[in-house]
């Protein structure tokens, strides 16, 4: 029985088991020799010192299987322990060392937030899903407010149970995704606070993890009910679908690649970890299908397109193993393995255009330990101080390529590439604003209309309350930034004086 998912794996590749030792001996050359030629073969990962650290932080200990942590070129946001509610932490990426006990929060939700996401065209955008069954999407202002942040710029309501999963459109301004444990996967307009669609009656148990493809077309869902699914959203319907691509009971990861295929991580009858690739074309048979240790850990993928590495970090294990990804047999090839002591808690992924391509780093996590977050940088070793344009294709950058409403309509488009040749540097806070639809525009409150009179008397009173509001609200965030220029200055002023 242990040798089935060996037999499968060699069945996707084509003969196996009655190809002679010599032609075993000539593929397994062949591999080595693909993968010694690639130029990621050297690639390994290193820990910052330990004052380019954050320490202090009490990461939460919901039991749930999200990275617990996002990251872009500005911020790094970690879902913390709170009491009375669920919360997350937003710092500065330059604000290493210590963590102030009182540094504000992200508060807002009743129940344990379980998942956070940062929105790929806005820096200053980030969605948090809950227990509290809402979906929040917030603003964070690119100075460090004084007190905790616990208003959302919109929150999203539709689902009948807890929410785990969110994740935002690769190429669409405003257009985001949620899961819950009711099986119902929404996407929404952040843009207006409506719900675009509802993908009901696909998922029959609780889903596992959802993907989107390059373009934004289509859906890679895990679902508990052991089938991998490929979902046009627009259309509702499953284009594609397997039955227990791996044959263990824990649960499975699926993500897409750059092509099309798509990768999966899983566990075999035997509980020993496998990953898997497929092709769309031929979707019941794996093209690969290899086993890796026996752990419980479910192993999170993290893709980076332009180089077609997948890293997998398990909860739990205190590595990441990274492979690459090519056309040629096996496939899926093994690069390295960056070991350390200590077991990660949650893993953040910086995309591509918050790297220092100056020293030729190709990834960088932020593994979460109990009380502190490291990063951990991965870099290919080069001798030349000059731009690595093989390292460094164009790479999708922070502008939409559509608006949600036509994309909605059924347009694609590819992410809309920039070059790193010269660095990124992020662009300046730009405000979300939310425009909601047909309120109290078009649609007159419902129930007995009630004498103009009395509106007529509350309505100055009303907006000279709101105005006070508005005002001391402008004061507080001009304080706060006045505080928080100040802070940096004490900052360069202490780094001068050491």
């Amino acid at each position: 029985m242990c040798c089935a998912a060996p037999r499968r794996a060699e069945r996707g590749r084509g003969r196996g088991s009655g190809r002679s030792r010599a032609g075993q001996q000539r593929s397994a050359a062949m591999s080595r020799r693909v993968v010694r030629q690639s130029k990621f073969r050297h690639v390994f990962g290193q820990p910052v010192k330990a004052d380019q650290m954050y320490e202090d932080i009490r990461v939460s200990k919901v039991t749930w299987d999200s990275s617990f942590c996002a990251v872009n070129p500005k911020f790094l946001a970690i879902i913390v322990e709170s009491g009375g509610g669920g919360a997350f932490m937003v710092l500065p990426l330059a604000k290493t060392g210590r963590v102030d006990k009182n540094h504000p929060l992200v508060t807002g939700h009743t129940a344990p937030v379980l998942d956070i996401d940062w929105c790929p065209h806005n820096d200053n955008v980030i969605a948090s899903a809950s227990e509290d069954t809402t979906v929040m999407v917030w603003q964070i202002p690119d100075y460090v407010p004084v007190r905790s942040i616990t208003e959302p710029v919109v929150t999203l309501e539709g689902h009948s149970k807890r929410v785990g999963i969110i994740c935002w459109h690769p190429t669409a301004r405003n257009v985001l995704l949620s899961a819950g444990c009711d099986n119902l996967v929404i996407l929404w307009n952040v843009g207006t606070g409506e719900m675009l669609l509802a993908l009901e009656d696909m998922h029959t148990d609780l889903i596992y993890n959802v993907g989107w493809n390059r373009n934004g077309s289509l859906l890679v869902t895990t679902c508990k009910d052991k089938k991998v699914r490929v979902i046009d959203p627009r259309k509702q319907t499953v284009v594609a679908e397997i039955t227990k691509p791996h044959d263990g009971a824990r649960p499975i990861r699926a993500i897409f690649m750059a092509d099309g295929k798509i990768f999966t991580t899983g566990f075999s009858k035997m509980s020993e970890r496998q990953l898997g690739l497929w092709d769309l074309k031929n979707f019941e048979e794996p093209i690969a299908l290899q086993e890796m240790d026996t752990s419980n850990g479910v192993l999170l993928p993290f893709y980076d397109a332009d180089s077609s590495i997948v890293y997998l970090c398990g909860k739990g294990d205190s590595s990441i193993r990274y492979f690459e990804i090519t056309d040629e047999a096996p496939y899926v090839h093994y690069l390295n393995t960056y070991s350390s002591k200590e077991p990660q808690r949650g893993m953040g992924f910086m995309p591509k255009r918050g790297l220092d391509v100056s020293k030729c780093e190709i990834a960088r996590f932020f593994k979460l330990h109990e009380r502190k977050c490291e990063p951990i940088v991965m870099t290919v070793p080069r001798k030349s101080d000059l731009f690595q344009d093989d390292l460094y294709p164009d790479t999708p950058g922070p502008e939409p390529a559509l608006e949600a409403d036509e994309w909605l309509s059924g347009k694609d488009a590819e992410p809309i590439l920039i070059s790193l040749r010269d660095g990124y540097v992020p662009v300046k806070n730009r405000e979300l604003k939310v425009v909601k639809k047909n309120i109290l525009d078009n649609k007159p409150p419902p129930g007995p209309r009630r004498s103009h009179s009395n509106a007529d008397i509350s309505t100055p009173v009303l907006d000279e309350v709101l105005e006070e509001i508005r005002v001391l609200k402008e004061t507080v965030q001009a304080q706060e930034k006045r505080i928080s220029a100040l802070e940096h200055k004490l900052c360069q002023f202490t780094n001068g004086t050491d």
